[in-house]
């Protein structure tokens, strides 16, 4: 014979009850787990309250003045006849996009041209490195829309090196220097 605490015959009694009620009514029983089963698989809802409709008026209002229309030419005007002092500075490319516009040229800083620190000539060309390309492409027998086409270049590129004309570029004389198999920066022609 087996023995049982209190607390353990208690939880068995409780447990004998309901295998008791569930046994007697099976088919009631089955329904209900079968019910609970379909009602833990279904989707939530989309709305998690009730949907209503919101019957308040919604009110646009204008959007107040931005310091764009301060600069308009009439409202400086307008200011100017009322005898207010103004003051109107025009930004060095203020508005336009021309930032890295250029590849060739490189982009020199407004503000450094404002204050005229560097220099205004630009570094060109020196004769020895026109000379050398010009030495190298015709011992290569090759034309400038060739070398041109070699380096992914225009043809108005390798113009204005070979004249003496162009800005320096680095980027281009190092492609020259690979197609020509001569030494364009730093030590010439070696």
């Amino acid at each position: 014979m087996i023995e049982f605490s209190r607390n353990q015959s208690s939880s068995i009694k409780k447990n004998l009850t309901i295998l008791s009620i569930a046994s007697s009514s099976s088919s009631s029983s089955s329904f209900s787990v079968s019910n609970s089963i379909n009602q833990r698989r279904k989707m939530p809802s989309r709305y998690p309250g009730a949907v209503t409709q919101d019957w308040e008026p919604v009110v646009l209002h204008k959007s107040k003045p931005k310091s764009q229309d301060l600069r308009d030419p009439k409202a400086v005007n307008a200011a100017l006849r009322s005898g207010v002092a103004v003051q109107t500075v025009k930004k060095f490319d203020g508005g336009s996009n021309k930032k890295g516009k250029s590849t060739a040229v490189p982009a020199i800083n407004a503000k450094k041209l404002e204050e005229e620190t560097e220099p205004a000539a630009m570094d060109r060309v020196k004769a020895e490195v026109r000379l050398m390309i010009q030495k190298a492409r015709l011992e290569k027998k090759i034309s400038q829309a060739d070398l041109a086409k070699q380096i992914n270049e225009r043809t108005q590129v390798v113009q204005e090196y070979e004249n003496g004309k162009a800005v320096l570029n680095q980027a281009v004389l190092a492609k020259m220097e690979k197609v020509l198999g001569v030494k364009l920066r730093g030590k010439i022609g070696k």
